[in-house]
């Protein structure tokens, strides 16, 4: 089968980068998250999200803003994997599915991306990500109020945690139904400096080691 090579003439672009500043922030949340919530070290994959995200970008030649970080649909196996045969068996599957990517990648170079199209259908893919996001609803849910993800403990008084996270969420919401065109592209970006100057007037942001240091 003949692939058709299409010559990139990219540019780069200042919206390129804030694009991808968005991508980290939202890759990095999770990539700090799943380790945390399935027990292991989340500095182990900080390092090899930062050698992925290289490699990425070197094979990609920097064409796509983007940071590669820990996915939630591999939550739910890892936690089974762990509680069952420990963490070095569940290591040693999730290297397996590293290279089941890399037969999936070699595929599609060679067949195109109509390859995966045809045996991950919208039909199929839309209701794991539904349900991938269904599972996480009750830890967003207790972070908005103020509490750990599970529900342990409280970290923020709650009349402070709900007026944070909702102006936060308006803020996204907004910004994602604005007429402007790159803005709409940006609402979590957006959201995430909102909800940071918000938190520095209720004082949650403490700024007194950044101050101190010589």
């Amino acid at each position: 089968m003949e692939v058709e090579k299409v010559e990139s003439d990219y540019r780069f672009h200042l919206k390129d980068a804030i694009l991808g500043m968005q991508m980290l922030f939202v890759a990095f949340g999770a990539l700090v998250l799943v380790p945390l919530i399935v027990g292991l070290n989340s500095s182990v994959a900080l390092f090899t999200a930062g050698i992925g995200t290289l490699i990425f970008q070197v094979c990609t030649k920097g064409k796509v803003p983007i940071f590669l970080a820990s996915s939630f649909a591999f939550i739910a196996p890892m936690i089974y994997g762990i509680q069952n045969w420990g963490i070095p068996a569940t290591m040693c599957g999730l290297m397996a599915a590293g290279f089941l990517y890399i037969i999936l990648s070699l595929l599609i170079m060679y067949f195109g991306v109509g390859f995966v199209h045809k045996i991950f259908p919208p039909i199929v893919t839309g209701p794991v990500l539904m349900t991938i996001g269904l599972l996480l609803v009750s830890v967003g849910v207790n972070m908005a109020i103020g509490k750990t993800g599970d529900g342990a403990a409280v970290l923020v008084p709650y009349p402070t945690a709900i007026s944070v996270s909702m102006i936060t969420l308006i803020v996204a919401i907004f910004v994602a139904v604005s007429r402007n065109k790159f803005l709409s592209l940006i609402p979590i970006f957006s959201a995430i400096i909102a909800g940071y100057i918000v938190s520095v007037f209720f004082g949650l942001i403490d700024f007194s080691k950044v101050v101190s240091v010589p």
